[in-house]
């Protein structure tokens, strides 16, 4: 492996000189990716998903600016935990900073860590296809497959999306889906058998993770004075939540 064959103190020392505008970072996370996994929160999202839990992370201008030597040293004090796991780039949406998340992927192959890009698949490919070949993996955020349905729940439309798991398709690059079951919106039993009957026909799925809306973070609507249209939605149910996966896996899909 690459980490044999450098001097890592040295490498991280002399990568470009780059810098991230990052929201937040989790140096042990459990649900971004298989095994345990430092996750970094880059800053920036255009969509605005009616369930969003963090829309501190909208703003691109906002959060810390960190350079990537910094932000290695803080993965490298921590390496021990991420042996069989690695690190996982969310946010936000990652792509947005998609210049640095390159250079970043790239010092990461070089040290050795395994990779993770958690991405709405909303931007366009030519910025970020190298991204996605850099990585080993996506998680990627399928909002909602109806076109007209998309564009209520986040504001635009679901087309790049699923052209980046097309692509992810035609280089047989691992994806992870996630999907926000959210009651009266995504947690509809059609829904769920169209989001199955699409997924089962990509090799490259190798887990649906279904993922219930809460309410966590809507606090912070109030406190940034922004609107929040979901105040009254409930939580799904167990049974819901069992029900969805009952669906998902009916498509020969692991949940």
């Amino acid at each position: 492996m690459c980490i044999k064959k450098i001097n890592k103190i040295e490498f991280i020392n002399n990568v470009k000189k780059i810098k991230a505008r990052v929201h937040s970072i989790e140096t042990f996370g459990a649900v971004d990716g298989p095994g345990i996994r430092f996750v970094l929160f880059l800053q920036g999202c255009h969509l605005r998903c009616l369930y969003c839990h963090n829309p501190d992370s909208w703003d691109l201008n906002s959060g810390n600016e960190v350079s990537l030597k910094n932000i290695l040293k803080n993965i490298m004090a921590y390496k021990k935990f991420y042996k069989k796991g690695g690190v996982t780039i969310s946010g936000g949406e990652p792509l947005l900073q998609h210049e640095f998340l390159f250079e970043f992927l790239d010092a990461l192959n070089m040290l050795g860590f395994h990779s993770a890009i958690d991405t709405n698949g909303f931007i366009d490919l030519k910025y970020s296809q190298k991204c996605i070949d850099r990585a080993n993996m996506l998680l990627l955020d399928i909002k909602e497959l109806e076109e007209e349905d998309c564009i209520e729940l986040t504001g635009y439309s679901n087309k790049n999306t699923l052209k980046t798991l097309q692509y992810c398709q035609s280089i047989n690059k691992e994806v992870w889906i996630r999907y926000v079951c959210v009651p009266n919106y995504t947690l509809k039993n059609e829904k769920l058998h169209k989001l199955g009957n699409l997924l089962k026909d990509y090799s490259c799925v190798k887990k649906v993770d279904l993922i219930p809306f809460h309410q966590l973070g809507s606090y912070k609507y109030k406190d940034l004075n922004i609107a929040y249209k979901l105040e009254s939605s409930p939580t799904p149910s167990t049974e819901q939540m069992q029900n969805a996966k009952e669906i998902i896996n009916g498509y020969g899909l692991q949940t």
